[in-house]
């Protein structure tokens, strides 16, 4: 179906283009993680909220790729306010979708939906482009360990 590929395409170009929750947080409360493709130049730097166990507020600041920026500002939208074993989950589903994990037995059929992060699918094709898209995902994960 050509035209999915080119819908994915236009979110991938809005979301790089019109970054969503793009700046900073003061840290301390927030708490800060950098992650940094050397491959590409794709740099993130993510600052996280967590306040009673959900992801209150969670910003993105970097550059980069438009896989790695629109995938970065795509998942600011998917896990704020998000608890943190949601955002768990998320990170797991995603990275599944991305081929790189095995999808977690324990959540059949209970996995959260991706919305715009399903544009990212197509990037599986390119397996050097992978790891431009899960940057931000495991910058994330880095910043939930400290949480």
């Amino acid at each position: 179906m050509p035209g999915l590929e080119d819908l994915y395409r236009e979110i991938i170009l809005d979301h790089y283009r019109n970054p969503r929750n793009r700046g900073e947080l003061e840290t301390p409360p927030a708490i800060s993680a950098d992650g940094h493709n050397p491959l590409c130049g794709d740099e993130i730097t993510l600052y996280v909220l967590v306040e009673d166990g959900v992801v209150s507020e969670i910003k993105t600041n970097g550059q980069g790729c438009s896989i790695s920026q629109s995938s970065a500002s795509m998942m600011t939208q998917a896990i704020k306010g998000r608890t943190l074993a949601e955002a768990e989950a998320l990170i797991h589903h995603f990275k599944h979708m991305m081929s790189i994990e095995d999808h977690h037995h324990d959540e059949p059929g209970d996995a959260p939906a991706l919305g715009d992060l399903e544009a990212l699918q197509g990037v599986v094709k390119f397996p050097v482009r992978i790891k431009c898209a899960v940057l931000a995902w495991n910058t994330l994960s880095q910043a939930l360990e400290s949480a």
